[in-house]
């Protein structure tokens, strides 16, 4: 990358510094007395050339902005929303696996969980503890056929893909996740290996039109499987991340019977979720270790994070695309500017006899002042519609990046066209300041 950027540069300095000498190596003498006089302007073509640059970097400037602009208002609105959890900051999340080879009967390593849920629930500072095979934005995104007994499918017709959850009971409590209708799983529902299951809001809808209705109904995952009864029905979760939309999820319990060709299923790779004031700190995972180890010590704890940190690591993407975008805007912005001065000063500084007349002849040092100002304004004026113009074109090309933010978005690009106004007539005012404090005596002279 810093290669390419050195050559980049090189490549674009040689190339802009050869289009002077291209353009005025043949001798011109006429031309050049034409335009060098003393008493004589400079020529129209340079004079356009000036301002054409003012207007490009005007026009960039605005695009890149508004790419900016677009990514911090969208960060604001993923900032926003509800993920399907609460108080990501104090819920401690932390990865434990009972391999078949330690512990093989699926009921003593459902207690052995349980046993350390106790343990760890006894730790002071915690409120509440669960577990489950995933935490929302992980990165589990297991799916597979889900069938209503409701519903009709024609022969050969599958039903769509539905993702999958196994949870323990407790689990939606301690995330914080509303139960919406029905009632959650219970340790009964577990041991006994009862046929049932909840589903999300979304999938409830979708399927039965209300939450309600959905309870009392039957779904499955194999044709073979039996049909497990809806008992419950909890509120979208965005598993994907804030950016994505919430997955309809159906949550199996933790263990079953004749599930996926299992006579019993049952995770054993499972996630513990802890909900404390303590979370993140090291003398809580200290005690939390011990409280798993005082159950079994040959357990490792794996992947230890808050949810804040899971979270974020979903929205990695989008923070970069924001960090990126905001540099460069800010760029943008710094070289419209110094180049809106550089161009403006330069042009006073060559229009210096000619305000030393105006002023000699009783203009007012404020209309000197306006009329250079006025000048900027123009072609900052045609640069920020020249962009407006390119930026609703190519933000379009952004709308995979933006969330619950129109690639459009209005009030995005009035404020980049204000701030940018504003700053090109900071940019205009200061040579237009100097030029009015010229004596009208040394600026006939400097000519």
């Amino acid at each position: 990358m810093v290669l390419f950027t050195l050559a980049i540069s090189l490549v674009a300095g040689l190339l802009f510094g050869l289009i002077p000498v291209i353009k005025y190596a043949t001798p011109r003498v006429a031309a050049s007395l034409r335009g060098g006089g003393r008493t004589l302007s400079q020529s129209k073509e340079r004079h356009r050339a000036r301002n054409t640059l003012v207007v490009l970097q005007t026009a960039l400037a605005v695009v890149l902005l508004i790419g900016s602009g677009l990514m911090i208002r969208t960060f604001q609105a993923l900032r926003h929303v509800r993920p399907g959890f609460t108080g990501a900051a104090e819920l401690e999340t932390l990865r434990l696996e009972i391999p078949e080879a330690q512990i093989k009967e699926p009921e003593r390593v459902v207690r052995m969980f349980q046993e350390i849920l106790g343990k760890v629930s006894a730790i002071p500072g915690v409120t509440s503890a669960a577990l489950s095979n995933s935490v929302p934005t992980d990165g589990n995104n297991s799916t597979d056929l889900l069938y209503a007994e409701d519903r009709v499918y024609a022969e050969g017709q599958l039903p769509p893909l539905r993702r999958f959850k196994f949870v323990a009971p407790g689990f939606f409590q301690t995330m914080g996740t509303r139960l919406v209708a029905g009632r959650d799983v219970t340790w009964t529902d577990l041991y006994d290996k009862r046929e049932v299951a909840l589903v999300s809001e979304n999938m409830a809808r979708e399927l039965w039109r209300t939450p309600t209705a959905a309870l009392g109904k039957r779904i499955r995952e194999g044709m073979k499987d039996p049909w497990r009864e809806i008992v419950g029905v909890v509120e979208d979760v965005r598993h994907d991340g804030a950016d994505q939309k919430p997955p309809a999820t159906v949550y199996w319990p933790l263990m079953m019977k004749n599930f996926w060709g299992d006579e019993t299923s049952l995770r054993r790779d499972v996630v513990y979720a802890i909900r404390s004031n303590r979370a993140g700190s090291e003398s809580f995972l200290k005690e939390v270790r011990q409280a798993i180890w005082s159950v079994n010590p040959e357990l490792p704890v794996a992947r230890i994070r808050t949810m804040e940190e899971v979270f974020r690591a979903s929205m990695a993407r989008s923070s970069f695309t924001l960090v990126m975008l905001a540099i460069a805007g800010g760029m943008a912005l710094l070289l419209g500017i110094v180049g809106i001065y550089g161009v403006i000063s330069y042009s006073v500084s060559q229009r210096t006899r000619e305000l030393g007349i105006r002023i000699a002849l009783g203009a007012p040092l404020g209309g000197v002042r306006a009329m250079v100002v006025r000048n900027g304004l123009f072609l900052t004026a045609i640069g920020v519609a020249l962009g407006l113009a390119a930026a609703a074109a190519l933000t379009r090309l952004m709308v995979s990046l933006l969330f619950g933010i129109s690639p459009v978005d209005p009030l995005t690009y009035l404020a980049v066209s204000g701030g940018l106004l504003g700053a090109a007539a900071a940019a205009s005012y200061f040579p237009a300041h100097r030029a009015s404090t010229v004596n009208p005596v040394e600026a006939l002279r400097a000519e």
